[in-house]
């Protein structure tokens, strides 16, 4: 990442190919999420998207909090389903499998 702290005190920004870069997506990726309103939240400096890096480490925490609460939620769901005997719906990978696009 080339963040430079120019002035101190300021608090270190991202542009879009850093962020995508740290998260190791497509820049296309940090695009799609801004534009579903599901990035994190960021300013323009004239064209450019600037991401501050407090925000970002915010928006990373709650994707793993919603992501840590999503497993558990299915975790208690399979654990019902094998206590009845069902299987996971048809056509769909086991939970270990399904994920969101952050890693771990």
């Amino acid at each position: 990442m080339d963040t430079v702290h120019t002035f101190p005190g300021l608090e270190p920004v991202l542009t879009t190919s850093d962020l995508a870069a740290h998260l190791g997506v497509p820049v296309q990726t940090i695009h799609d999420l801004r534009h579903a309103h599901r990035g994190p939240r960021g300013f323009r400096v004239g064209r450019e998207m600037r991401y501050r890096l407090s925000e970002v480490q915010h928006w990373v925490a709650t994707l793993e909090s919603q992501h840590r609460t999503a497993l558990v939620a299915e975790g208690d769901s399979l654990r019902d389903h094998r206590e009845t005997g069902e299987t996971e719906p048809e056509g769909q990978a086991p939970a270990a499998q399904r994920c969101d696009w952050v890693r771990r």
